[in-house]
């Protein structure tokens, strides 16, 4: 390869080699803009529906991000908080978000609007949500205008100072064309459906939302090492439940841990639907998600934040750390981590919205979305559900004739391999018998058991 092609990747690529032992930086996405947040709500930039954002945020601090709403859909916008590495975090450290109007009233929407640490006191991407609606039920900012979202976040004495870096999402989803439902279902099976059986197949996890691995139902193995957080996805259409638990693997050591896997389910929106975790001692542990009611547009009026948070049908994330605490007493690993899945149900008619190509994007499951999860696709990395490849995009954008974007982005692809070859001992190596206490394996991943690329090492599938 040409010195100029070299430089011209280098520009391309973002810088993401780690050292060996630290688990892999948030995948940002690529096509993220960087904006900052304002002290006051008068000077906030505006965030436009459908777009990705990246910004950060200092200690203790509250900041300020613009929207301007129509009086009908209903806005959602998320936060996901990111420690630098080797921050320190206690367990009441984390962020809040919510929806103001131009009065800097509160939007209430019911929200829980926070995400905090807790007992891992382990750093990790947080992700709060908080969202405006305009249904019925609804008694505040229902009128179209100019609105905030105020980020906050809450650090305690013993934390590092340091500035978090952020990833902001907004999403608008429109109003029926018809008047639907406004009650809560009144019952539905609460019971615990039986965890699914069969041969695990390997799917290794992405580093963020934007880079979620593909997952449908079945039994999926992959290895975590300590204080690193695997993201999943999985598509849940109209009338279909989903529930999942999370399997940590033995490991010798010594030792208790009150809170060791934590593992999290957001919806399409990225809100928190639930988290559950579960305590190790070497033995084999298991988190297991509550029960689940099917997606239905209806559950948004549902007090219970579990139920409300099934309200749409599309991608759905499963977010799994490991507390940075088991290097101390079990070792760094990687450590068996097994994932069950189960969606359950019929694919029903979607809501008919009215007139916007957005709930196609995001509140929708796609025979596209059903093959990607079949074939264990990462996300785009784009953080707007478009597909493409950043650094191709960025080649064409220089006007690189078509023979020369070829055989650079041949290079591209090599590079970026190398790289995550390079990274897969502690990001994604699948985890092997003996390999919590004998160190990370080396060398580069084999093939998956279902025979996939789970490391997505092979050419961009376009190609």
């Amino acid at each position: 390869m040409t010195a100029g092609a070299a430089l011209l990747l280098a520009a391309v690529l973002p810088g993401r080699a780690v050292a060996a032992d630290a688990p892999a930086p948030y995948g940002f996405a690529a096509g993220a803009e960087r904006i900052e947040g304002a002290a006051d709500a008068a000077d906030a930039v505006p965030l436009a529906p459908g777009r990705t954002y990246r910004s950060s945020i200092g200690e203790n601090a509250k900041i300020h991000y613009g929207l301007r709403l129509d009086g009908a859909s209903t806005a959602y916008v998320s936060a996901t908080a990111v420690p630098r590495a080797g921050a320190k975090v206690v367990y009441s450290d984390g962020i809040k978000v919510s929806l103001r109007d131009a009065q800097g009233n509160k939007c209430f929407s019911g929200d829980a609007g926070s995400a905090r640490f807790g007992p891992t006191e382990s750093p990790r991407p947080l992700t709060a949500w908080a969202s405006r609606g305009t249904g019925p039920g609804t008694y505040t900012c229902k009128r179209a205008g100019t609105y905030s979202v105020l980020v906050e976040r809450i650090s305690g004495a013993r934390s590092s100072p340091g500035d978090w870096d952020l990833e902001l999402q907004y999403v608008s989803e429109p109003a029926l064309r018809r008047a639907a439902p406004t009650g809560a279902p009144r019952s539905w099976d609460s019971a615990t459906p039986e965890a699914v059986e069969g041969t695990a197949r390997t799917r290794r996890g992405g580093t963020s939302f934007n880079e979620a691995r593909s997952l449908e139902r079945g039994v999926w193995k992959d290895g975590i090492g300590a204080g690193q957080t695997l993201y999943y996805r999985v598509p849940v259409d109209w009338g279909q439940r989903l529930h999942a638990t999370a399997e940590l693997g033995p490991a010798d050591g010594d030792g208790y841990l009150g809170t060791a896997l934590v593992m999290s389910l957001h919806n399409p929106a990225r809100a928190l639907v639930d988290d559950v975790d579960t305590p190790y001692d070497g033995s084999r542990r298991t988190a297991v998600l509550e029960p689940l009611p099917a997606v239905a547009y209806e559950n948004r009026y549902a007090v219970d934040d579990q139920v409300g948070g099934m309200r749409f049908a599309g991608w759905y994330y499963l977010a799994v750390h490991l507390g940075a605490g088991t290097s101390g007493k079990f070792g760094d690993g990687p450590f068996e981590l097994t994932l069950r899945v189960r969606v359950d149900g019929t694919a029903a008619a979607a809501p008919e919205y009215a007139g916007s190509a957005a709930p196609r994007e995001v509140f929708d499951v796609t025979a596209g979305d059903r093959a990607e999860a079949a074939d264990g696709a990462a996300a785009t990395g784009d953080g707007g559900g478009a597909g493409g490849s950043t650094a191709m995009k960025a080649l064409a954008a220089g006007g690189i004739g078509t023979g020369c974007a070829l055989l650079l982005g041949l290079g591209v692809w090599t590079f970026a391999a190398r790289r995550r070859a390079a990274a897969a001992p502690v990001a994604s190596v699948p985890y092997a018998p003996g390999a919590a206490t004998a160190g990370r394996q080396s060398g580069a991943p084999g093939q998956a058991v279902d025979g996939t690329d789970p490391g997505g090492h092979g050419p961009p599938r376009a190609w």
